[in-house]
């Protein structure tokens, strides 16, 4: 059996066995990110461009499954291609267009997608651990993805869903993980962020005016001069989370039923 057919097998048997929000990391211990499957290109820059020049309309460049890791791709145009379990670590992103990309289950470990657009984006279970999107718009993508230790800085999340797909939990909690993330200065307003989890994460500065944030997991989270104005946390957890110079603080929904709300700091 190759390789992606014992990642595929795995991820269907963590997801259904596993409790929510394990699968992903116990896939990890089972996958051995230094072997060529997860670090070598079977393609060229040319050979990616080609196949997306020879591309229609009506059929869309596909890599479902191709291994792209460490290549340049800077710049390339992938709009509407279909990216579903590529891998793509260490891969140079910066400047692409992604825009209606399909990467669901895609692995971007360490992938640098500065100032990429992803705008419309379908991320479900992408891995993303310390991937670097520092300025990505991901202006109304489906961001369900691990973005542990991620760089976010000044990234935009305008209208972006991030939040728990509960359809089918039988499958684990699908939801953005940001633990540990550098969001200083991203923009949320408007982004469905429920239950999602932001523990440890900086947010320093971050717009989420309008965002939805019921249920989401702020524990240790740093969210100074953050803009709250109409922000909704109701049964959020705020344990040990900062709120120093928060901007529309009284504005906020449901701040009375946050979860450890004696513990959070507010100035």
């Amino acid at each position: 059996m190759s390789v992606l057919k014992r990642l595929g097998v795995l991820g269907v048997c963590l997801m259904v066995t596993g409790p929510a929000q394990v699968y992903a990391q116990d896939m990890m211990k089972h996958v051995d990110l230094t072997s060529p499957d997860m670090t070598e290109a079977e393609m060229t820059r040319d050979d990616v461009e080609a196949a997306i020049a020879a591309a229609g309309p009506d059929a869309p460049a596909d890599f479902t499954g191709k291994r792209l890791s460490g290549l340049d791709l800077s710049g390339v145009d992938f709009k509407g291609a279909v990216l579903r379990s590529a891998r793509l670590n260490n891969t140079n992103l910066t400047g692409a267009k992604l825009d209606k990309a399909v990467l669901d289950q895609a692995w971007m470990l360490k992938a640098d997608l500065t100032g990429a657009s992803l705008k419309g984006a379908n991320m479900f279970q992408t891995q993303l651990m310390r991937a670097k999107l520092d300025g990505a718009d991901m202006t109304n993508a489906r961001v369900a993805s691990d973005l542990t230790k991620a760089s976010m800085k000044g990234a935009i999340f305008v209208g972006a869903n991030l939040s728990a797909d509960m359809r089918n939990q039988s499958m684990g909690l699908m939801r953005g993980v940001l633990k540990s993330a550098d969001l200083e200065g991203a923009d949320f307003s408007g982004a469905n962020l429920s239950r999602v989890n932001f523990e440890f994460a900086s947010l320093k500065g971050a717009n989420l005016a309008g965002a939805n944030l019921m249920g989401a997991e702020l524990g240790g989270a740093n969210l100074s001069e953050a803009n709250l104005a109409g922000a909704d946390l109701s049964n959020a957890d705020i344990q040990d989370a900062r709120f120093l110079k928060v901007r529309g603080v009284d504005t906020i929904i449901g701040l009375d039923t946050t979860k450890h709300r004696k513990s959070a700091i507010f100035d």
